[in-house]
């Protein structure tokens, strides 16, 4: 008989999702990870999470440190609440029990306070305390054991916080469900803070790394794009219509259009054009049959200022509802951010064209660039599903063979197009040639088009 476990919300953005569904309800898990990766602030954003839904949560320190400390640091997060401290969510410091009275004593307190305040979520903030106190290995499972216990026969579920990095051996590690890893490093000069299940019992959750983010809100945990949507969420029909690319010339090459549902690369060197054909794609777009335009080297304005030179009122169509503008600067982005985000904006609206201007975008926000091929390879997929025809450009460094992640990369998309830029007689053109449209014939002719004077900057 199949039996379904009952899932606690843990009110972090992507941790759910990461977890396979939530925290178990009665069980007990680790949070690990070195001081300020961000222990603390996740334990504390699920335990007013808890308290919004009526729960009773006693928060337990080992600590030195005071709890008016504490507070003053989650003041600063948009979910910390002082109307629910002592009231829904209970701190006491135990640190001195502890040290004075040993673990047998502590567990005999936290057993009445359970029973006492009725609680059903309880954090221990301190483990590693509660460690180094223990004569020996077997203590500290006793320890854990009992506590387990008492928590599990009041239904309570157990949280508790580590910075010791703990292995798969240790007797914490084996008593308790799960173990949620929190690890910051370096990325080159980039701070990266990545979250990992290494244990979790009777539940499937996501494997491997996950990025968060830590900022005024609390934490958000973006689950691995490529795992989470290893297969597309929906059914891929592979409509037989077409829709027009924008550009007269090219779609009488390829039977009226660039396949419905379908990814379209646009590949060439700066200034080629990519960017102008992009625009072109998104003038057809109607409030009707939105469009997005999502973007890493354009501001809105500048974007806006291009297509007023190619004839398209991007302003007035942003205004009327028939494309959206996303820019996010090249800086510092999360690869999974950006994958979520750009699919939260399709769905938001049922978006149905698509422009990527810059694929390089992606691709540089990710901290593993060996990621880049999988990544877009979901990405791409989903979109199919949601009924998106998609419009990628992709900068080359000139005539010379893609390199090896390119050419995976390119594989991926159902349509190639080639844009060149040559110059002739004193005046700029634009090249285009189709290498590649899906399932159909095309005509290999070049189609070119002339620059408008007052367009410049790269394309």
């Amino acid at each position: 008989m199949h039996k379904t476990l009952t899932r606690l919300n843990s009110h972090v953005p992507g941790l759910d999702a990461v977890l396979g569904g939530g925290l178990i309800a009665g069980s007990a898990y680790i949070l690990q990870g070195r001081p300020g990766a961000g222990k603390t602030i996740l334990a504390n954003q699920i335990a007013f999470g808890q308290a919004r839904q009526g729960a009773k949560v006693l928060y337990i320190t080992l600590l030195a440190e005071t709890h008016e400390r504490l507070f003053q640091s989650l003041s600063t997060l948009e979910f910390y609440e002082s109307d629910f401290v002592g009231r829904d969510v209970t701190y006491l410091s135990l640190f001195r029990t502890l040290r004075v009275d040993g673990l047998g004593a502590l567990v005999e307190m936290l057993r009445k306070e359970i029973a006492r305040q009725g609680t059903t979520m309880l954090i221990l903030d301190g483990l590693l305390n509660a460690r180094e106190s223990a004569p020996t290995s077997l203590d500290v499972k006793t320890f854990v054991a009992e506590l387990q216990g008492h928590a599990s026969f009041s239904g309570c579920t157990v949280l508790f916080l580590t910075s010791a990095r703990i292995d798969e051996s240790s007797p914490e590690h084996t008593m308790v469900d799960g173990v949620i890893q929190l690890e910051e490093c370096l990325s080159g000069s980039r701070t990266v803070r990545q979250l990992r299940v290494s244990k979790s019992r009777g539940s499937a959750a996501l494997g491997g790394l996950h990025h968060y983010l830590i900022d005024g809100t609390g934490i958000a945990v973006y689950p691995r794009f490529e795992s989470l949507y290893a297969r597309p969420l929906g059914r891929d029909h592979a409509p037989r219509e077409r829709v027009s690319s924008g550009v007269d010339e090219l779609d009488q090459q390829i039977s009226g259009g660039l396949p419905a549902c379908s990814a379209t690369a646009v590949i060439g060197t700066g200034g080629s054009g990519k960017t102008s054909f992009g625009l072109n794609f998104l003038r057809l777009a109607t409030a009707e049959t939105p469009a997005l335009h999502f973007g890493f080297y354009e501001s809105p304005a500048r974007l806006a200022s291009k297509a007023r030179a190619l004839g398209v009122d991007m302003e007035r169509m942003v205004a009327d509802g028939a494309v959206d503008v996303i820019w996010n600067p090249l800086t510092e982005n999360v690869i999974d951010k950006l994958g979520y985000q750009l699919l939260d904006a399709v769905q938001a609206r049922n978006v149905q064209r698509v422009v990527v201007d810059g694929l390089a975008g992606f691709d540089r926000a990710s901290a593993d660039r060996h990621r880049f091929t999988e990544f877009l390879a979901a990405l791409t997929n989903q979109l199919r599903v949601m009924g998106v025809t998609l419009v990628c450009t992709w900068e080359t460094t000139g005539s010379g063979p893609l390199d090896m992640q390119a050419t995976e990369a390119l594989s991926l998309f159902d349509n190639v197009i080639g844009m060149e830029l040559e110059e002739t007689d004193g005046r700029l053109y634009q090249g285009m040639k189709v290498l590649k449209i899906r399932d159909s014939a095309f005509k290999p002719a070049v189609t070119k088009l002339i620059i408008p004077d007052s367009v410049s900057g790269p394309a």
